[in-house]
C-alpha cells in the first residue's frame, strides 16, 4: 500500500511557461513589471543565473486587490498544472504584484450573482486548485506582504513555508460572513498552529500581523528589515541547493507520513529514499562533496 502512495519521478514533459524574467527582477516586485497586454491575472516566470530552477507564481490583479474569481482561477490552475511538469523545478514563490495585499480572498461580487449551485461548483473547485498547490512535487514559499484574508489566507496555507512582510495581515472572516472556511483552510490551519489557536482565529474572525503569525507558527519567516520578497528569494535559494529529485521525495515523505502512523511512516520513508539511490543525483551529490565544488544537479 504504501509503493502506491510514493509515485515514481521522471517522465514528466515540458510546458511552456508565459514568460520569463531575469533573477535581479525579483528585487523591483513592481506590479508594472509583469503587467501584461492580455491582463493575465496570473503570471508563470522562471528566473535565471544563479535562481535557476526556482519559478515565480504571481497574482495580478489589482482592481479587485488580488480576489479570486473565475478567471483568475482557471489561470491559476493552469499555472499549477504547468510548473508541475517542469523535472528539474526545485522552488516555486507564490507571490502578489499589488502593494499591500496578497490576497482579499473569494471575489464576492462576483459570488454574488452566482446561483447555490455555482457558487458550490466555484468553492470545490477553489479547493481542488488549493489542493493542487498543496500537492505540487517540489518545495513552495508564499511571500505575504499585505492582507491575506479568507481563500487568501487558505491560499498561503497550501504552501509548504510562509514569509511575512511587514504589511502582513491574515483573517478567517468567514463565520462573519455566515459561511466557514471552504478551500482548506479548517483542516491546514490546525496542522500548521495547533488545534486551539485554529479555533480562535476561525471561530473570532480576528486579523493577526506579521509578528503574532510568527509568534503562533503561522509564519515561518518574518522580514522586519528587509523586503519580504528578499527573504522569500533567500529562502526559495536555499531550497534550491538541493537536488530536484531529493527535495520532491522529501516533501512526499513529510507529508505522506504526517497522516500514518510512526511505523507506517518510517517505511514510508524508506520507500522514498529506495527511489533516491538509483539517480544520477546522487552520485553527482558524492562526486561534488568529494571534489569539494557545488554539485550540478540535473533531476535524473
Amino acid at each position: 500500500m504504501l509503493a502506491a502512495l510514493v509515485p515514481r519521478l521522471g517522465g514528466f514533459a515540458s510546458y511552456p511557461v508565459l514568460s520569463s524574467v531575469p533573477s535581479t527582477a525579483l528585487r523591483n516586485f513592481s506590479a508594472a513589471a509583469v503587467t501584461t497586454d492580455n491582463s493575465l491575472q496570473v503570471v508563470l516566470e522562471p528566473l535565471d543565473g544563479i535562481d535557476e530552477g526556482i519559478f515565480l507564481l504571481s497574482l495580478s490583479r489589482p482592481a479587485a486587490r488580488n480576489s479570486i474569481g473565475r478567471q483568475l482561477l482557471r489561470e491559476l490552475r493552469e499555472c499549477l498544472y504547468t510548473v508541475a511538469q517542469e523535472r528539474t523545478t526545485r522552488c516555486v514563490v507564490v507571490r502578489s504584484t499589488v502593494p499591500r495585499v496578497f490576497c482579499a480572498g473569494a471575489d464576492l461580487k462576483e459570488r454574488a450573482g452566482m446561483t447555490q449551485m455555482e457558487a458550490a461548483t466555484f468553492v470545490r473547485e477553489l479547493r481542488e486548485a488549493f489542493a493542487q498547490l498543496d500537492s505540487l512535487p517540489m518545495p513552495t514559499v508564499a511571500c505575504v506582504d499585505g492582507y491575506a484574508l479568507g481563500g487568501g489566507a487558505e491560499l498561503a496555507l497550501a504552501c509548504d513555508l510562509r514569509v511575512c512582510g511587514r504589511d502582513a495581515q491574515f483573517a478567517f472572516p468567514e463565520t462573519r460572513l455566515g459561511i466557514i472556511p471552504g478551500a482548506g483552510g479548517t483542516q491546514r490551519l490546525p496542522r500548521i498552529i495547533g488545534k486551539s489557536k485554529a479555533k480562535e482565529l476561525i471561530y473570532t474572525g480576528r486579523r493577526i500581523d506579521m509578528h503574532d503569525a510568527l509568534r503562533i507558527g503561522l509564519a515561518d519567516h518574518a522580514a522586519d528589515d528587509s523586503p519580504a520578497e528578499d527573504v522569500a528569494l533567500r529562502v526559495a535559494r536555499e531550497i534550491a541547493q538541493g537536488g530536484p529529485v531529493a527535495l520532491r521525495l522529501a516533501k512526499q515523505a513529510i507529508s505522506l507520513g504526517l497522516e500514518v502512523d510512526l511505523h507506517s511512516g518510517m517505511k514510508l520513508e524508506e520507500a522514498c529514499y529506495a527511489q533516491v539511490i538509483p539517480t544520477r543525483d546522487r552520485l553527482e551529490g558524492l562526486a561534488a562533496f568529494a571534489e569539494k565544488r557545488q554539485p550540478k544537479f540535473t533531476g535524473e
